[in-house]
């Protein structure tokens, strides 16, 4: 349980660093919470007009999701986890399965750190990018179904919104059906609230894509 915990906090403190903030801050002298969504992640970095910061900011974005599984995984080579303490199951280093629990905890926790961070007042981005690098970590090969139907998507529609959303309703499904350590229950609860968590920071644009005005990539 323990590392557990530190594979939480650990997560959430990384996933709460602004990079898009920061970046914009320093290289432009703006605050990016009052341009466009408000929004700290890449796309409304790009609404500055720099093409680079917004590259750089999805690309850390990216890499601190991945960077916060990895460290899971880290820990996971030196501890054990009790799965159930109604039943006292333990998953130990020699258990694949820790692997994937502990990544997925770092996963949900790097995705909330960067959607309320604590130093913007709790405000933060819609995490898709760090679920995008967290995902990566977890299971690669179905990140890669993720990110090949939004592509498609967003070519066909030209909504990045619908994309992100239905990228992240299908991970957890691709990822159980071609990751068999991962299908603990515990395990997919937390993938799922991952995705859960993206779709709902997409509420607003959800109700634009109903209502027809949702604004399109070009």
């Amino acid at each position: 349980m323990t590392a557990a915990l530190i594979v939480a906090a650990v997560s959430f403190l990384l996933g709460s660093i602004p990079f898009g903030y920061i970046l914009v801050r320093v290289f432009r002298g703006e605050d990016i919470r009052e341009r466009g969504s408000g929004n700290i992640g890449a796309t409304n970095v790009a609404r500055t007009g720099s093409k680079k910061l917004a590259i750089a900011t999805l690309l850390l974005d990216g890499l601190k999701g991945y960077g916060a599984v990895a460290f899971a995984h880290l820990i996971a080579g030196h501890a054990e986890v009790f799965v159930s303490p109604d039943t006292d199951a333990v998953l130990t280093a020699t258990d694949p399965g820790l692997y994937h629990l502990l990544g997925a905890i770092a996963g949900l926790f790097v995705i909330l750190g960067h959607m309320f961070t604590p130093w913007l007042g709790f405000k933060g981005g819609k995490g898709v990018a760090a679920a995008v690098g967290a995902f990566a970590a977890i299971a690669p090969r179905a990140v890669l179904i993720s990110l090949a139907l939004f592509v498609l998507l967003v070519l066909i529609t030209r909504y990045v919104s619908l994309g992100s959303i239905l990228g992240a309703a299908v991970f957890p499904v691709a990822a159980y059906l071609l990751v068999p350590a991962m299908r603990n229950p515990i395990i997919m609860c937390l993938i799922g609230a991952c995705s859960m968590l993206i779709i709902l920071r997409h509420r607003s644009n959800i109700q634009r894509l109903l209502a027809g005005n949702e604004n399109r990539l070009w």
